[in-house]
């Protein structure tokens, strides 16, 4: 019965990928729709379980928003096809359609949906979702997205991301705000350019990855279970090296893409859009150091009643590359001096 699971969970993820490639492969509108109905009904199988109420009514959320977006999307679509010679109303269906693609990577300012569903997922669903599910929503919108609009948007989602994510005490909600705050950065690196965004989200999911592992594997989903769990101090730096460096600290190594967006960003003369992406990194460090500073500082002895031993030697051998990619930071400066 558990083979059997397991196979149609590798079977799902199996189309998960390949609705992807549909989608970034397809030569018409109506392709990209269906690749993105397939993803769709594909995911729900993965999010839902049916021993947890919260999986089955962040599955069921997740259905209702993205069939919405997707009916949206197949509207556009359609009355472009239709309506091509009215200028005004092309415009408008123009917007309309980059709406229906940031409501599926749940992107500001319809991102309300995104921090709920992720609260009631577990680790490796929460992976899948912050990193894969937006990859065809922004290709698609990297086709067919117009500058000055486009650029309004990745400000409100550093905006939002920076300060929604202040006043969380669970960890699933607090890296969902992450997300949107580093999907900003992901909007502004690819309208630059595509490789810098397949930078950006390269170095991105490998530090979601070790975050999601780490929290998977320490069964943790609060702040406070961090104070409370008798973690070991080694593991502990390690994790929190990957937090700096998710904040896009110097000389972590997640301070690597934001700095070359940075650069790209001052060249094209956007000086008070650069100034807007410093100051919301700089509360994204703050709440990340709080609960650094708070979890190393606070002794709750009484309540220590949880002994955590780690025999996977795979959570070590990912922090350690975590820790020496601050060596490839460094050196890697030379190069841009």
């Amino acid at each position: 019965m558990i083979m059997k699971t397991n196979s149609n969970k590798m079977f799902f993820y199996f189309i998960l990928f390949f609705s992807t490639l549909i989608s970034i492969s397809s030569t018409s509108w109506f392709g990209c729709w269906i690749g993105l109905e397939i993803n769709l009904l594909s995911f729900i199988p993965l999010i839902s379980n049916s021993n947890n109420m919260m999986s089955s009514e962040a599955s069921l959320k997740y259905f209702f928003i993205q069939s919405i977006a997707s009916i949206n999307f197949l509207f556009c679509i359609i009355m472009k096809m239709i309506i091509f010679q009215n200028f005004e109303i092309n415009n408008f269906i123009s917007i309309m359609i980059n709406f229906s693609l940031l409501m599926k990577m749940g992107a500001t300012p319809f991102h309300f949906w995104f921090p709920n569903i992720v609260d009631g997922l577990f680790w490796l669903n929460n992976f899948i979702l912050m990193t894969w599910q937006k990859i065809t929503p922004m290709i698609l919108l990297f086709y067919y997205f117009y500058k000055n609009f486009i650029i309004f948007i990745f400000i409100l989602n550093v905006i939002g991301g920076g300060i929604g994510g202040l006043n969380q005490t669970s960890l699933r909600k607090l890296m969902a705000f992450s997300s949107i705050n580093n999907l900003g950065w992901l909007l502004a690196s690819i309208t630059i350019s595509e490789n810098l965004w397949i930078f950006y989200l390269s170095f991105y999911s490998f530090l979601i990855s070790l975050m999601c592992f780490f929290f998977y594997l320490t069964n943790i989903y609060f702040i406070n279970q961090l104070f409370i769990s008798n973690v070991n101090y080694s593991i502990k730096i390690f994790f929190f090296i990957n937090f700096l460096s998710l904040g896009g600290l110097p000389p972590f190594i997640g301070f690597f893409p934001k700095w070359i967006v940075i650069n790209f960003l001052l060249i094209n003369k956007l000086l008070i859009v650069t100034f807007i992406f410093i100051m919301m990194s700089l509360i994204m460090l703050f709440f990340y150091i709080r609960i650094i500073y708070s979890s190393f500082m606070f002794n709750y002895m009484k309540l220590k009643w949880i002994k955590l031993f780690f025999k996977n030697k795979y959570m070590y051998i990912l922090n350690i590359i975590s820790f020496i990619s601050l060596l490839g930071m460094i050196f890697s400066t030379f190069f841009f001096i």
